[in-house]
Formats: structure tokens, C-alpha cells, sequence
């Protein structure tokens, strides 16, 4: 009797163990909500991004300190977090930085935007494409920053277009959407601009028409209606920034970086051409 008792015992505890919902610490790690989806969704009609948000829209790491931006070259740029995290886009090895980035970005259009063969010392690698010809699909959270992508598609030579061979990555830190078109070949439709929401500083590749020409770019530019626009890829022609009329201010900069805060964007959208572009 008393080891049938035992057995029992054993047996509901097994089972209350098994079947009892586990602590939240044991659970899957929940996928990171997007705070600039949530913003543009919450305030579609508004006309440029800056540091006015609705009061209704929770900003928990807004004001948190400045992101610093450094144009390294072609379509890299430097960007590291009040935290400390260092990431580099559409990373290739040409172009060094001081050190080895904690995340690289990559698109494959041409090899100035990816190595297969990065530095060992980084951390996180994401490939804005993938070998199999479906989506790239990330989330990544590394220290203060959340990193997704939203997929486009590149062309072919002269056999049309890959589809979801590029990505526009979109880094979310200190309150900033931060998004880099990557080697963009086709203006966006309403899907795109869904999913990647609101952008405060936006890397828009310009050549004239090695992505897009720059009257297509400009449309791309104007309908994200970022604060802060920061060219890249080529060389900045007229022919670019004579799209733009005067809701925009057009600068150049003396220095290759750029610190931004959410408090201190823009409140015109700026084109903003850091030193080496």
C-alpha cells in the first residue's frame, strides 16, 4: 500500500510539473516590438519626423542619450549607441573601421556591399538576403539596439528583377528610427513603407541611376519624410538635391560625423551631406 501511495505521489508530481504552465524566465524570448511601426501607425498624418510624438505613443528609451553617425565610405556607415555598440552597414572590408563592429549589415547587389568573409572578431553578421530566395528576416537586439530589415528586390542584368535579394535595415536606438536603404533598385509601394514605419534619419544611396535616378530616389525620400537625410553610394549630384524644394534644407558638413539625439533633430528636413561623400 505504502509504495502504491509513493507511486502515486511521484506520478501527480511528475504531471504537475509537466503540465504547469512554466515561469516567464523559461518561455521563449517574446519577438521585440518595433517602436517606429508603432509610432507611424499611431500618427499617419504627420508631416516630417522630429521629436514631437503623440502623448499617447510610449517612447521608453527616448532621450536616452546621442547616436553618433561617421560616413566610413561608399554605403558604410558608422553608426555606435550610447551603450556602446558599434554597427556598420552594407560592410564589405574595404573600408575600415577604428575596430571590429559588434553587428555588420550586407546587400549583395554588388561585392562593395558584402564580404563572405568578414572579420572573425564580429559578432553578429546579417546578410540582407539569403542563398535560398526567401526573405532575410531579422530581429536582432545587441545591447541598446534593435535591428530588423524589410526585404526589396534588385535586378538581374537583363533578366528582370531577384526578388528579396536586398534589404532596407532599420536600426532603432535611443529613440531614433534609423533606416539605410541598402542598394535600393525600385520605388516603394505601401507595404514597404508599412513595415518599416517611421524614420527619423534615413542613408539614401544616390548615383543617378546605378540604384534608382534621382527623380524615383526623390519620391522614395520625400514619402519616408525623414528629419535627417544622409546621402551615400556616389558622389552628390545637382541633379539630386534640385528635387528637393524649399520644405528642405540642403548643408554640407565639415566633418564625417554626425551626433543625433531625439530632442535634437531637425525640425525641417535636412539633407545632410557628411565630409567624403
Amino acid at each position: 500500500m505504502l509504495l502504491r501511495y509513493l507511486a502515486y505521489a511521484l506520478t501527480v508530481i511528475w504531471l504537475t510539473h509537466a503540465l504547469w504552465p512554466q515561469p516567464a524566465h523559461a518561455q521563449q524570448a517574446p519577438t521585440p516590438v518595433s517602436q517606429c511601426q508603432a509610432i507611424a501607425a499611431a500618427a499617419p498624418a504627420a508631416s516630417f519626423a522630429s521629436f514631437s510624438v503623440p502623448a499617447a505613443v510610449p517612447v521608453a528609451s527616448a532621450d536616452t542619450g546621442e547616436v553618433t553617425i561617421t560616413f566610413v565610405g561608399h554605403s558604410t556607415f558608422l553608426i555606435e549607441t550610447p551603450d556602446g555598440v558599434s554597427i556598420a552597414t552594407d560592410y564589405n572590408g574595404w573600408f575600415r573601421t577604428p575596430s571590429a563592429p559588434d553587428v555588420v549589415t550586407m546587400n549583395r547587389a554588388h561585392s562593395s556591399h558584402y564580404t563572405l568573409s568578414p572579420d572573425p572578431a564580429i559578432e553578429h553578421v546579417l546578410h540582407g538576403w539569403r542563398d535560398d530566395g526567401t526573405p532575410a528576416d531579422h530581429d536582432l537586439v545587441a545591447g541598446d539596439a534593435y535591428i530588423r530589415n524589410v526585404t526589396t528586390d534588385i535586378r538581374s542584368g537583363f533578366e528582370g528583377m531577384i526578388p528579396d535579394a536586398n534589404s532596407i535595415f532599420i536600426f532603432e536606438v535611443a529613440g531614433l528610427c534609423i533606416g539605410h536603404l541598402g542598394h535600393l533598385h525600385h520605388e516603394l509601394d505601401e507595404s514597404h513603407y508599412r513595415q518599416i514605419g517611421r524614420l527619423d534619419v534615413l542613408m539614401v544611396p544616390v548615383d543617378g541611376g546605378l540604384t534608382m535616378g534621382a527623380e524615383s530616389m526623390s519620391r522614395v525620400v520625400s514619402r519616408l519624410r525623414s528629419a535627417l537625410i544622409l546621402p551615400m553610394h556616389r558622389p552628390l549630384t545637382n541633379d539630386f538635391l534640385a528635387m528637393f524644394g524649399d520644405e528642405f534644407d540642403k548643408s554640407f558638413a565639415t566633418e564625417p560625423s554626425v551626433k543625433v539625439s531625439l530632442r535634437s533633430l531637425p525640425k525641417r528636413p535636412l539633407i545632410y551631406v557628411l565630409q567624403g561623400v
